[in-house]
Order: structure tokens, then sequence, then C-alpha cells
């Protein structure tokens, strides 16, 4: 090696030893520009081409690298031995052909060449390992952005004072999982990354969408993308496989508007407060696009309260049983009675739309609705051993129960432990929403059925596959919401009367005792006369009554029809 070339060389090695060795961060560019201006110095594009598809990208950590496998496994550690043996039989191989005589290398010399390919590949190791750790660390199995580079975008949009004049959304593919059954997991997940690219396309250049876990995401945007976000929210159609077939696809959304001064908060701030949205718009009827409002706050810290509370409230037994009578529409006789939840606090009833809501969010509800079940079996045993004229008495579960495989030993404990005989007992279950929910609950109706429980199918007609319940899962009781029957101002040709009574006919051909709830006035007894509906619940009769009154209609036992 000529004095020029000598003297280059170490120039380019001292640039690379001040840019690589000085305590702090360094500057990534102008390591990557000296690793290359080494490389070229080199001619080492072969030897990297070699093992690296992609020299550039691979001294930036973003190359593909050509591993050797042992046994159908990569070896990392001797790909990396075998690049550094490489690189220097490249390096002195190459260097004494590009001399002009036959130079022979110092000892001096042949150790700085060894610590330059070490610097390189200790460069290009950890930027291959930062990129390994970004993937890892801010992006699903799938190749989505997670909630964690979520939360560092929207921290950086703080920082930058670009968080302003933005909106922020969590959203939920609709019944994606009925897309999935339809056209296969496989073809399901090209539809639901073609939607989410369908949805980045509209966005500005700092929004961004992101995967919270299976068919939920966040996204943020400028304000004026907000009517394009949601018309793809509202829904569009989707396009998969090789003969382009399409599928709908639509969303629930709940949006947070950020205002101007969240130069003082805290970027979670905005996740806690879409994510809130979100579920209001799962939860509601009227609409699947929510935006946040300080109402909701306030319902919020509402909710916080309740949870904070419940476990106080079921100490101190403050949630009573009240009683709404069921009778027989056709002799007056009380039939049985439904047991409803009440929380008096401080005296005053708190209206169960308050709390069971924000109960049926987690599984409190669960530990409410054992509650009352025994606090019902304790009132039967009571008024068996008193004698009193007992009649069965229905006691709702929420469908956070279905998931639980023991739900039936758990009922079943309760009842064996106060002794009660089990024709004294109904389980109330609503109808289902989805496959999963249904095969659980045609599970804990059999369980229960062959324990001698009255079951019965609450709601019925406001469900989404009514007919199927009914024709797979053996129930006692059909128990008619309200919605099918008529008022006072409908006619017997009304399309509601109709529907009642052929719904009364048909359960009472399958041999199902019928319900109607919501009964208010006499044409209404009437009706379920007419159409031989035998049970009636409503305020006609009774209204929910606390233990005393109940125990006066049952020592009574008839009602003037």
């Amino acid at each position: 090696m000529d004095e020029k070339r000598r003297e280059e060389f170490y120039i380019l090695f001292e640039k690379l030893a001040d840019l690589t060795m000085t305590p702090g961060e360094y500057n990534r560019q102008a390591v990557v520009d000296a690793v290359v201006d080494i490389c070229k110095f080199f001619h080492l594009s072969k030897g990297f081409t070699q093992f690296f598809r992609n020299r550039a990208k691979e001294l930036e950590g973003d190359g593909e690298t050509i591993c050797d496998y042992d046994n159908g496994r990569a070896d990392k550690i001797l790909v990396q031995k075998r690049i550094v043996t490489k690189l220097k039989a490249v390096v002195i191989g190459t260097a004494m052909v590009c001399s002009e005589d036959d130079y022979e290398y110092s000892q001096e010399e042949i150790e700085k060449i060894d610590l330059s390919l070490r610097t390189v590949m200790s460069f290009v190791g950890r930027n291959r390992l930062q990129s390994v750790a970004e993937k890892l660390g801010f992006y699903d199995d799938d190749g989505y952005p997670n909630v964690r580079f979520y939360s560092r975008h929207l921290y950086e949009l703080l920082i930058s004072d670009d968080l302003k004049n933005r909106t922020a959304a969590c959203f939920n593919l609709r019944h994606f999982s009925a897309v999935n059954d339809e056209i296969g997991r496989i073809e399901g997940d090209v539809v639901m990354r073609r939607y989410i690219e369908v949805i980045r396309s509209v966005l500005d250049e700092k929004g961004v969408v992101c995967r919270l876990g299976g068919d939920n995401f966040v996204a943020i945007f400028s304000n004026d993308k907000t009517d394009q976000f949601l018309e793809i929210i509202r829904g569009i159609p989707v396009s998969y496989g090789e003969d382009e077939q399409r599928v709908q696809v639509a969303s629930t959304a709940g949006l947070y508007r950020i205002p101007d001064d969240m130069e003082n908060q805290d970027p979670n701030y905005v996740l806690g407060h879409i994510f809130m949205t979100s579920n209001v718009a799962k939860r509601v009827d009227t609409d699947d696009i929510v935006f946040y409002s300080e109402k909701m706050h306030l319902i919020k810290e509402k909710a916080i309260g309740i949870r904070k509370s419940f476990k106080k409230a079921i100490k101190n037994h403050e949630f009573k049983v009240y009683y709404q009578p069921k009778v027989d529409v056709m002799t007056g006789e009380l039939a049985g009675a439904e047991a409803l939840c009440r929380w008096v606090q401080n005296g005053k009833i708190v209206p169960p739309l308050e709390f069971i809501p924000i109960l049926e969010q987690n599984n409190d509800i669960c530990e409410l609705d054992f509650y009352m079940l025994d606090s019902v079996c304790k009132d039967i045993k009571r008024w068996i051993d008193e004698g009193k004229g007992v009649v069965r008495v229905s006691v709702n579960l929420s469908r956070k129960h279905l998931v639980d495989v023991d739900l039936h030993k758990h009922i079943m404990d309760i009842i064996e432990r106060n002794g009660i005989p089990h024709m004294y007992i109904e389980i109330e279950l609503t109808e289902t929403t989805t496959d999963v929910e249904f095969r659980d609950l045609k599970r804990v109706v059999n369980e229960l059925q062959s324990e001698g429980i009255c079951t019965t199918v609450d709601d019925f007609g406001i469900g989404y596959s009514s007919m199927n319940l009914i024709r797979e899962i053996p129930w006692n009781v059909l128990k008619i919401d309200k919605c099918f029957l008529p008022d006072d101002k409908e006619s017997a040709a009304s399309i509601t009367s109709v529907m009642f009574k052929h719904v009364v006919a048909m359960a009472t051909d399958m041999g199902l005792e019928t319900v109607t709830e919501g009964v208010e006035t006499e044409k209404q007894v009437k009706v379920l006369q007419k159409n031989h509906c035998t049970i009636a619940q409503g305020y006609y009769f009774d209204k929910p009554l606390p233990v005393e009154e109940f125990e006066d209609r049952m020592i009574r036992g008839k009602y003037d029809i």
C-alpha cells in the first residue's frame, strides 16, 4: 500500500473511530457514511453482497442476511463469525491486489484493519439489534404498529406541538368474527389489512393507525380528515380472493377531538378518552360512532364511584330483593314472582339503570347475581319454615356467567346450601348475540334441566336467532318481551297483534309456558286471555315490591281479574 493510500486509510479510520468511540450519542448517518467510505476504499461491495443481499440496507440495520442452517435452525453466531472472517480476507486480499508493489502489511496496519472491521460489524450488529427491538416492541406479530407505537407517536406529536387540531379514535370492526367464519381466517386477514390500508390512505402524513389486538384499532389524524375517516368507518366494500369478491366492512368508533391545551396533558389521557368513548359506541343501540363529551367524563367518574362502593354495599347488604308478582290471567291467582335488585343507599333507592350496566362491564355483576340468588333462597327457606304459600321465584343471570364452565355447580351450591326444593327456583337467561354464547347457553340450560331447575328465556324476540334458540334449547318458560304486546290503540288485525298471537301459539304447541311482561292495561290482559297466554307480569297487577309487601300478596294469594 503506497503512502497516499495508507494516509487515506488512516483518515477514514480516524474519522470512524472519532464517530463511534466518543462518549454519548453519535450521528447515525455520519457513521453510515464513514462505514461506506471504508468499504469503498477496500472494494468491499462483493464481500458484503455475498452475505448481505442489500449492502446499503444492511448498514442501516434493515438488510436481509444469508444464513447457514444446522438441522433446520439458523445459527446466527456461526454466520457472524463467518462474516467477520470473510471480510478480513476480502480486505487484506483486496488491499494486496490494489497495491502497486508487493507491499507487506505491518502488524499495526493489520490491527487497524481488523479494528475497522470489528467497528463495522459492531455498528451493523447494533443497528440490526435496534431494528429487531423496534419490531418486537412496537409492532405485533402480523406487522401492525401496536399501542406502544401509538403512545410513542402521541408523545412525539406533543413534543413537536403537532397534537393540536387532531382527532384520536378507537374503533372496532363490527361482527368481524362472522366475516372470518364466512370467508376463512386467511382471507379475513386480507380483508382486514386492506380495510386498514384504505383508512391509512386518507390520513395526513402524521396520521397513524395501530392495532390494539384482534379487530380493535386506534388512530390519530388531523381534524380535516375526520369526514373521510368516518365515511370508511360507516362501511365500505373490501375485495378479497382471486375473483376479487367483496365483503362489507364497518366499525364502531369512539372519537376525541384533542383540545389546544394538551401541552399540559399526558398522552395517555388521550387513550383513556378514546377507550371510554369506544366502549360507549359498542354498547349503545342508537349510533355506532360516538364523540367524547364532558358528560361522558362525569358518567365515568360516577362509574368509578359505583365500582369503589360495590364491595362495601354487598358486605352491608345494601342490595335488596324486590319481588314483582306473576299472575294467572285466567284465575287471578299468584303464579310466581321475579326477583329484581334494588340498591338502597343512605335511605334512597339507586335506579338499576344507574348501576347494573356499570357492573356488567366486569365480573361484579356475577357476584351480584349470586348474592341475589342466595337472598332469594333465604327468603324461600323462611317462607317454607313459616308455612306460607310459597311460589316459584325467577332470578336473572347476566350473560357474563356463560363463560363460567362451573356455573351449574355454583348455582346448585347456593340452592343446596339453603336447602331449597328445586321446584321453587327459576333461572332467567337472556337471548344471546353470538354463536359462542349460544353454545354456552345451551350447555348451561341442559345442566340446570338435569337438576330439575326451571329455565326461562328472557326478552324473547329481541335477539338475533330467536327461532333457533327455542328449537335447540329445552326451555321451560318463554318470556315474551313487551314489544310484542299490542297497546290499547292497536286493533286485533295489527302487525303486533298478529305476531303476538303466533308467538304464543307456537310456544304453546312446543309445550312451553308463556309469560308476558310489561302488562299495564285491562285491554292487554284481555289480549292475553284471548290468546291463551296464561301468565302476566306488569304494573297492571303490581310493581316490584319489598319482601314484606310481597309476603302480604302471598297470604292474599289472588288478584281481581
